[in-house]
């Protein structure tokens, strides 16, 4: 595999004190092993694949999912767990100068269809997920953004068909929402939930619908013909199609059109021991709201049922050991500037994972066009969760020739263009981190 990170991003040790995985069971599916065949082979057991999954088992068809670790081992098991609006990092001027005016409503719209997606798949399969949070809150850090929130509340009512909620500062305390903010937006769309116990119900209900699911079976050679031939360590697979959903855990050349047309980036999470009532209290932060700032790398945090805050931002382009605790130094350090009556409170668990980000900014769901019957989605931009789910829908469709049964918007439907510089495309960014860091934007 050619993979742009050192290994170390994609061993253990990033996740080794993952707190997700002190919430439940480790899944244990077995490797693929022998000559198999299936109507479709997915590589990737995440919110893509296993949605793929289950919706293609729930139509009749066999597939086999085959998981380089296990289920909801990378991004989908390590993320924030906001089940929101988003998947493009584009702004809606960019993607209406780019697709016009309907093509970006559709997409909009398509946003919002995909948390309900996710809804409906938790409670039809009653999935328990610890579900909390009314929607999503902005916090603005400054007073400018903030007078901004009234006309962006005016495009979420156009765009969503919702009424937003707007807070200003001196309402802030009465919400829970003390701290170093000077308003806020809520838009009632979106929830939080434990994004492990997400995915295993994903691949719970895929199992059931007759899905197989195969684990430490990474796939190190596809090759085509009349069907498609995957090749893992213990395992020779023929499948009629193929859909890869590996997004910010991909490989350059699983296949090769691939390469350069994603961009993984860290995003990086910590959560407390649990707190009394009374350190809630003394910061003045009891909100169950999933709530992020408005800053270019943002601050994503929630309080969860059980009083451990979660708190996470973007930002790293170094994998190694001394990487991953100069990250933790940094993130603890905007926890405790953000939270300071929290100073003394424990984070035991800190990790971090690798989102997509696409030259374009924008989620790709659909065909590789030269592979003929192989399909893929990736890019999200941190917002895996919904879209994630809604990508993996789509792609079930496509894969049996099937038009999408739920909207496929034009704005998902190019394939993302290719990053400069190859594997070196880390260094594309360095110069916006380092400036950002700088300003602290």
């Amino acid at each position: 595999m050619r993979r742009i990170y050192p290994p170390h991003a994609y061993g253990e040790a990033p996740r080794e004190t993952c707190y997700w995985r002190t919430t439940v069971e480790a899944a244990t599916n077995p490797p693929a092993r022998g000559t198999l065949s299936a109507d479709v082979a997915i590589i990737g057991a995440g919110f893509t694949g296993l949605s793929a999954a289950l919706h293609l088992a729930e139509g009749g068809a066999d597939v086999i999912v085959l998981e380089a670790q296990d289920v909801g081992w990378g991004a989908s098991g390590r993320n924030g767990g906001f089940c929101c609006l988003g998947g493009s990092a584009a702004s809606d001027k960019a993607l209406t100068r780019q697709f016009g005016e309907e093509a970006r409503r559709d997409f909009r719209m398509t946003e919002r269809r995909a948390v309900e997606l996710a809804e409906d798949l938790i409670n039809r399969h009653d999935m328990q997920v610890d579900r909390h949070s009314n929607g999503e809150t902005v916090m603005a850090h400054t007073e400018a953004a903030f007078e901004g929130m009234e006309a962006h509340a005016a495009d979420i009512e156009r765009d969503y068909g919702v009424t937003p909620t707007l807070t200003p500062k001196a309402g802030l305390a009465q919400n829970g929402m003390s701290g170093p903010f000077h308003g806020a937006l809520t838009t009632p769309i979106g929830f939080s939930l434990n994004p492990v116990k997400y995915v295993q119900g994903l691949a719970a209900a895929a199992t059931a619908a007759g899905a197989r699911i195969r684990a430490r079976s990474p796939v190190h050679r596809i090759e085509q013909g009349i069907t498609f031939s995957l090749t893992t360590p213990e395992a020779k697979i023929q499948a009629r199609r193929l859909i890869v959903a590996t997004n910010g855990y991909s490989s350059d050349d699983v296949p090769d059109w691939m390469k350069a047309r994603y961009l993984p980036t860290q995003s990086n999470v910590l959560v407390t021991r649990e707190m009394t009532d009374a350190e809630l209290s003394a910061q003045g932060w009891t909100t169950r709201q999933a709530c992020y700032d408005d800053r270019f790398f943002l601050h994503y945090f929630r309080l969860m049922p059980n009083n451990r805050m979660l708190f996470g931002m973007r930002g790293g382009l170094f994998s190694a050991p001394w990487a991953d605790a100069r990250m933790h130094r940094n993130i603890r350090q905007h926890f405790d500037t953000m939270f300071p009556a929290w100073s003394h409170v424990e984070t035991p668990h800190s990790w971090h994972g690798l989102l997509s980000i696409a030259r374009d900014l924008k989620p790709y769901a659909g065909p590789i066009d030269t592979m003929p019957g192989a399909f893929t989605a990736l890019s999200y931009h941190g917002n895996g969760v919904a879209m994630g789910t809604y990508a993996g829908a789509l792609l079930a469709d496509l894969a049996q020739d099937r038009a999408p049964r739920v909207p496929y918007p034009k704005i998902m439907q190019t394939p993302p263009k290719r990053w400069p510089l190859g594997r070196f495309r880390r260094a594309w960014f360095a110069p916006v981190y380092a400036a950002v860091w700088a300003t602290g934007a």
